[in-house]
């Protein structure tokens, strides 16, 4: 698409040359953002992630997956395949420009740490806190040598913690957390976690009481808590006590999990409007820890379906009970 490139290349430009571009940004605190995955291309294909970005339905996207650490390494299912020379580190230039055109755009553009295949994990809390050094350093507000997103800057990170010990997570976000305030700058840095719907989760659970999390992407999928169960065993209301008591952050957002089609996972797939419906009643009762959608993934989603256009339309254009107006993973099978 030639006119979304010349878009890329021009937003890429200015920022280089301290403009700004920014559109409206993400607003955490809002119940209706949606928030899509890429970079695993679920559905056998994906789109750039500028392609995402250029509409109006995703307020912010998280690249999948820093899927090996401390020993840092990448996948983003073949659509980065260079490297740093000698080393197996993705170099991804294009991706960069892609990250600055959806900042320009007002998206908020997470990394992903984790996910259902990888070799990830830390040995002890001091372990933890020096590579959280390294990622500040690699992707987000640092310098490195080798950075795979050249001097494009992230928004963030998340956690999605499916395998290996839970050791170190907690002081991994606490010295991420350190480096975001000794920044002094005024970008707003955002630590997101995806746990499993069942609550605890037991990879995330100590952790997620233990630190401070802007929001939380529970997957409300592959298991009896799914969509699919609504309203019989799906359990936004445990998650909703979970933000009020126990979380460090009272203020944290809560997100519903959701497959973007009957492929994207074993099970929790539910229709469009079926989900409009589910919103808008937890919306309704818990309306101080909603924090929108997630979906699982852009692939899935926003492809000839419209199942994620329909379902950013819907939350975007409800009303919480109050009467305020609103403005506003890997693969899992």
């Amino acid at each position: 698409m030639p006119n979304l490139n010349i878009k890329v290349f021009l937003a890429s430009w200015l920022i280089s040359l301290g403009i700004s571009t920014l559109a409206s940004a993400f607003d955490v605190s809002s119940s209706s953002n949606f928030v899509a995955y890429w970079g695993q291309s679920s559905a056998g294909s994906q789109q750039s992630l500028a392609e995402y970005c250029s509409g109006t339905a995703i307020d912010a996207i998280v690249i999948a997956f820093l899927y090996q650490f401390p020993d840092t390494k990448l996948d983003l299912s073949g659509t980065c395949k260079s490297t740093f020379p000698g080393s197996s580190l993705l170099h991804c230039p294009d991706v960069a420009k892609d990250i600055k055109y959806c900042q320009s755009q007002g998206k908020a553009v997470l990394l992903s740490m984790g996910g259902a295949a990888g070799a990830y994990g830390f040995s002890s809390d001091a372990d933890a806190s020096k590579y959280a050094d390294t990622v500040w350093d690699m992707f987000l507000g640092g310098s490195a040598a080798q950075r795979p997103f050249d001097d494009a800057v992230l928004d963030g990170i998340d956690l999605d913690i499916e395998g290996g010990s839970t050791t170190g997570y907690a002081a991994f976000v606490s010295q991420l957390r350190s480096r975001f305030t000794s920044s002094g700058g005024s970008k707003q840095y955002y630590i997101a976690g995806a746990p499993q719907c069942v609550y605890p989760d037991a990879m995330l659970g100590s952790t997620l009481d233990a630190a401070w999390f802007d929001m939380v992407f529970v997957q409300f999928y592959n298991n009896y808590c799914g969509l699919n169960n609504y309203p019989g065993s799906f359990n936004y209301d445990a998650w909703d006590q979970w933000a009020k008591t126990k979380s460090a952050n009272k203020n944290v957002k809560i997100f519903i999990g959701a497959p973007g089609s009957q492929s994207a996972a074993g099970s929790g797939y539910v229709s469009a409007s079926a989900l409009a419906s589910i919103v808008s009643s937890v919306r309704d009762k818990y309306s101080s820890t909603l924090g929108g959608v997630m979906t699982w993934d852009a692939s899935q989603a926003m492809g000839s379906s419209m199942w994620g256009q329909a379902v950013s339309s819907s939350i975007k254009s409800a009303t919480p009970a109050s009467g305020t107006s609103m403005r506003r993973r890997r693969r899992r099978n």
